[in-house]
């Protein structure tokens, strides 16, 4: 069911010029050739001991952030001593640097970067700003990620992701709930990120997304079919259901006391196991399984509630028996 598993170990300097998503606001000013350099920390580092000779705190493939301190240190030095300083510190393999607050780079800097084969960028967000959200983008692109053959959905703000082999009736199933009202986020591909701890989103894989296979129509497009608003690009993933074809032979859960779960890229789902037979409103199964749900993650859990008061109702019952064998 899972067929790709695995941490991305590193990522292309690139990809953060092409960030749209947490507003990382770089330019390119100098050493294009190291866009191509590897990033595998999520971790920045501030290179201020290191301009003053201390290179052995240097961490190799981690982004380096010259803000307004560093810069300012760098021009009171003689041009000659920068160039030296710079060219000590990128014998190092660093991934990149980024000059933060809009600061125009010194030219020793842009020349060092150059000669070096290191990317050199400037933003005009504050240090601070900027390390902040450039860690939260490497803590995403550098996750634990992984694809899934199933169907996800949104069902009343419910990341559903609907599991079970091949013809159970998945994109039918997901057909008939886009129909009333709920969004498609992928169908036959789920691309699946853990983008913090606990947490795990799904998307639709970008060559068939808000694409749906219907064996007798083909390949139909449900953003052209029924509009932008039964689509969406991500959701978080809160609840697996796994289609099975029901079994006589097979005892299935009729109470949902005990919670199941699933582990997707180390992040534990809630399960559900739901046969399917004909005659079974499969729809209608799963948006009172995404209410039900609801309900557990505002603290009501429906099937415990009933064990303990059905506990007490009996309790209650024997305590009676026994009081009344005790008067006869």
């Amino acid at each position: 069911m899972i067929f790709h598993l695995g941490p991305m170990n590193s990522i292309r300097v690139s990809q953060l010029l092409e960030d749209r998503e947490y507003d990382l606001q770089l330019t390119l000013v100098a050493g294009e050739r190291g866009l191509q350099h590897r990033i595998n920390s999520s971790r920045i580092q501030k290179p201020g001991l290191a301009l003053t000779g201390f290179t052995e705190h240097l961490h190799p493939h981690r982004v380096q952030v010259f803000g307004n301190t560093e810069v300012s240190y760098l021009r009171t030095l003689p041009l000659e001593r920068q160039r030296e300083v710079l060219d000590s510190l990128f014998q190092e393999e660093l991934a990149c640097v980024v000059v933060t607050k809009g600061i125009d780079p010194p030219q020793a800097l842009a020349e060092a970067c150059e000669k070096a084969g290191l990317a050199l960028m400037r933003t005009p967000l504050l240090s601070s700003a900027f390390i902040q959200q450039v860690q939260a983008f490497l803590e995403e692109s550098l996750t634990e990620s992984s694809s899934l053959h199933g169907v996800l959905i949104d069902v009343f703000g419910v990341g559903v992701l609907l599991l079970g082999k091949s013809g159970i009736g998945k994109s039918e199933i997901a057909l008939d709930l886009v129909m009333r009202g709920h969004r498609l986020v992928a169908d036959d591909i789920v691309d699946v990120t853990r983008r913090r701890q606990g947490v795990v989103y799904g998307t639709g894989n970008a060559v068939i997304r808000h694409h749906m296979e219907i064996r007798g129509l083909g390949i139909i497009n449900i953003k052209d079919l029924f509009g932008v608003a039964s689509v969406r690009e991500r959701k978080m993933i809160e609840l697996v259901i796994e289609l099975q074809e029901w079994d006589p032979h097979q005892e299935y859960d009729r109470l949902g006391v005990e919670d199941r779960f699933m582990s997707i890229v180390g992040v534990d789902v809630p399960l559900s196991v739901v046969p399917v037979r004909p005659g079974r409103n499969m729809t209608t199964i799963i948006e009172v399984a995404a209410r039900n749900q609801l309900l557990k993650q505002r603290g009501h859990h429906s099937a415990r509630e009933f064990a303990e008061r059905l506990n007490r109702a009996i309790a209650e019952g024997a305590t009676r028996r026994a009081r009344r064998e005790e008067v006869e």
